[in-house]
């Protein structure tokens, strides 16, 4: 039988509820751990799931930053230092990586709470997380408010990727699923993914094929 949930249904919700249905029914969003680090040197790890592709040129990636209601740990240390690192999350830590999104202290690092091990790269002032099998950094570049609900659209641009070169197609396309990496749904359902296909750039008086094997 078919369920209609209408607006009013919505704002009617109990808060838990209604979050995990609209965060639901969205889709799989890409899981992410935030690495950075506060101007004391305390280093920071939380999970994100709002995080998405803005341009290749420059290479921007954007990420929502829910309002500052209680202390966001994340968007301070960005706002101080510049810098912040995005790690894909692997299947053999996807538990700590969850727990992240426990509420810690501004002085406890979530790597010591929950075990996972930072490492630097040179000019960026953020940790990554080195059990991750693809690891990103980024430099601060702007932020909006987004007035509807008091969120922030924080804009990164990319200056370094780690991954194994095997990852890479010789077109480009990074392999998500030779990665590995873990995605989510909701706020708590973390899934692996199966790769079904690559298709050709689609025309509309052509016919539509897969690529190459190659490029898989």
């Amino acid at each position: 039988m078919q369920k209609i949930i209408t607006q009013q249904d919505i704002l009617e919700m109990p808060k838990r509820y209604r979050t995990q249905l609209i965060n639901s029914i969205t889709g799989f969003k890409s899981a992410a751990l935030i690495g950075t680090q506060s101007e004391k040197g305390i280093l920071n790890l939380a999970i994100f799931s709002q995080i998405f592709h803005l341009g290749a040129n420059p290479a921007l990636i954007g990420m929502i930053v829910r309002p500052a209601v209680v202390p966001r740990h994340t968007w301070t240390n960005i706002q101080e230092t510049g810098f912040f690192t995005i790690n894909h999350i692997h299947p053999s830590f996807v538990e700590k990586a969850h727990q992240c999104s426990a509420k810690y202290s501004e002085n406890v690092s979530e790597f010591e709470a929950v075990d996972l091990t930072p490492f630097f790269e040179e000019n960026i002032k953020a940790p990554f997380v080195n059990e991750s099998h693809l690891k990103i950094g980024l430099a601060y570049r702007d932020h909006k408010l987004i007035e509807l609900n008091d969120t922030i659209l924080v804009i990164g641009e990319i200056n370094y990727v780690s991954l194994n070169d095997e990852l890479i197609k010789e077109d480009g396309f990074v392999d998500l699923y030779l990665a590995e990496s873990v995605t989510v749904s909701g706020m708590d359902a973390y899934y692996t993914t199966q790769k079904l296909g690559r298709f050709k750039y689609a025309k509309p008086d052509k016919k539509l094929d897969k690529l190459a094997e190659n490029l898989f």
